[in-house]
């Protein structure tokens, strides 16, 4: 298999597929991100991925894989919280329901792009006001989609149908299968 580019500075796309064995270079991409919150969640985030593996993939004219990873609940987006604050706002609004994780994923080579996305349904504990300030406390959140990650150690995930790792960030079962077709 050819050696591709990561075009995302996220640390756990990057160990995610280092454990899956992959052998790659990271350039994250500078897309500008705004613009697509038009879209529905899914196609927003597979959007996204598309742009970050074709800008860089000009860049470098080698196998590009972006991703990009939105939590929706009741069809709005939650990003990564701007602050403490937002991020409480969006624990509190996903505490005791379902929501959706959506990672949009595309693999460009040879000036072809070819992309996807993976959903996986979280459902939350009702999340107690002592659970929500340590989370806050510990600063996880901040740098994840929706304020949240499922790998921190907290117990926030009541329950997931889907992908654990496409929660993670990045859909390993439907990524490996492009890149092996490298």
């Amino acid at each position: 298999m050819k050696k591709f580019v990561l075009a995302s500075a996220s640390p756990r796309r990057r160990e995610i597929l280092k454990e899956a064995g992959f052998d790659f270079d990271v350039i994250p991409s500078n897309v500008d991100e705004s613009g697509f919150d038009t879209l529905p969640p899914h196609l927003y985030a597979k959007r996204l991925a598309e742009v970050k593996s074709r800008a860089v993939y000009e860049s470098v004219l080698r196998p590009t894989l972006g991703a990009d990873t939105v939590v929706a609940i009741d069809g709005k987006i939650l990003g990564k919280p701007t602050d403490r604050s937002e991020n409480e706002v969006f624990l509190r609004l996903l505490s005791g329901k379902i929501h959706h994780v959506y990672t949009g994923y595309a693999l460009t080579e040879n000036g072809k792009t070819v992309s996807g996305y993976a959903d996986t349904s979280v459902e939350f504990f009702e999340l107690s006001k002592d659970v929500v300030e340590a989370y806050l406390d510990s600063g996880s959140g901040l740098d994840k989609a929706g304020g949240y990650g499922i790998q921190d150690g907290f117990k926030l995930v009541k329950k997931i149908e889907g992908s654990f790792t496409n929660v993670v960030g990045l859909p390993i079962e439907d990524v490996e299968k492009l890149l092996n077709n490298l």
